[in-house]
């Protein structure tokens, strides 16, 4: 029953993003592995269509903060406020208090602005001079950015790169995707189908991607790259024990996608680019090859 509504999931949002199957699936997969996404692309990629769509089709609340230089961390988060007839503050809750936010171009906000944010997803509540409130359950970011040369903007520096489980480009369509895009109409009639999914049921996915098994000959591949993204010097710093755990996560997620209860090799090369290129920099930028493709042609396959 799970398999089949996955793979319904996919084939609805295929009808937002054209020719894209692998980027759906890579971003379901996030979303199961209980995970944050960075889409990191020019504007008019489908960035913003993706998201809504994988709100609607899963039946999560959703909104779309749009980051600009001027939002203060009291416009994600939220104010307490004075109630002169109870004499007391009363927290009123920002926009982040969704199932599904779409930051939209976050790095062209302040770094005290992204703070709030990538606080926010770390810790899955919202700490203020009143307390703690939690955040709503699922709980899934997906961040735009813009391209790095792009002005204008603050670049995420690698530490809160890596709060994100997944980082994707969507690219253009292939020709023939592009073609039937630009016959369509306007894609609203999307909104008009029934969602594929519940909370409750997104909620019993995710529980049941992390029962996914992981054998220890996997285990041992994720392992050995680890290890030689730290000890064959390509990069200024090795793969942290946190970017493990991570791939673990997505290659149980994505076996889940793929309609299987363990996790294969393939699995973990599958979620790789994804897991991997954003949490590494390669020392010489003449090197044609992602840290991805590095690891994956130098670490063995178990058989």
């Amino acid at each position: 029953m799970i398999f089949s509504m996955i793979k319904e999931l996919e084939q609805a949002l295929s009808q937002a993003l054209y020719g894209k199957e692998e980027v759906i699936r890579l971003g379901i997969s996030c979303l199961l592995a209980n995970g944050h996404l960075l889409l990191e692309d020019i504007p008019g990629m489908g960035k913003t269509t993706f998201s809504h769509a994988l709100a609607h089709f899963t039946g999560m609340q959703y909104r779309r903060i749009q980051f600009t230089s001027d939002l203060l961390p009291s416009d994600l988060i939220g104010v307490s406020i004075f109630d002169a007839t109870t004499q007391q503050f009363r927290f009123h809750a920002g926009p982040i208090f969704s199932q599904l936010i779409l930051a939209d171009e976050v790095n062209r906000a302040t770094p005290r602005t992204q703070s709030a944010l990538l606080e926010a997803m770390e810790e899955r509540q919202v700490t203020t001079e009143n307390g703690t409130h939690p955040l709503p359950e699922p709980f899934f970011v997906i961040a735009t950015q813009n391209p790095s040369h792009q002005t204008g903007t603050y670049f995420l520096p690698e530490s809160q790169l890596d709060r994100f489980l997944m980082c994707l480009s969507i690219g253009y369509p292939p020709p023939e995707a592009e073609r039937q895009l630009l016959k369509l109409p306007e894609n609203g009639k999307i909104f008009e189908q029934p969602p594929v999914s519940s909370i409750e049921q997104l909620l019993t996915w995710q529980q049941q991607s992390l029962q996914v098994h992981v054998a220890d000959t996997v285990l041992d591949y994720i392992q050995n790259i680890l290890a030689a993204s730290r000890h064959q010097g390509w990069f200024n710093h090795g793969l942290s024990p946190r970017a493990g755990m991570a791939l673990v996560r997505a290659a149980k997620a994505y076996a889940r996608t793929e309609e299987r209860d363990f996790v294969r090799p393939d699995d973990v090369q599958a979620v790789m680019p994804a897991v991997v290129n954003h949490r590494l920099v390669i020392k010489q930028a003449h090197i044609q090859h992602s840290p991805a493709e590095m690891l994956l042609n130098h670490v063995e396959v178990p058989l």
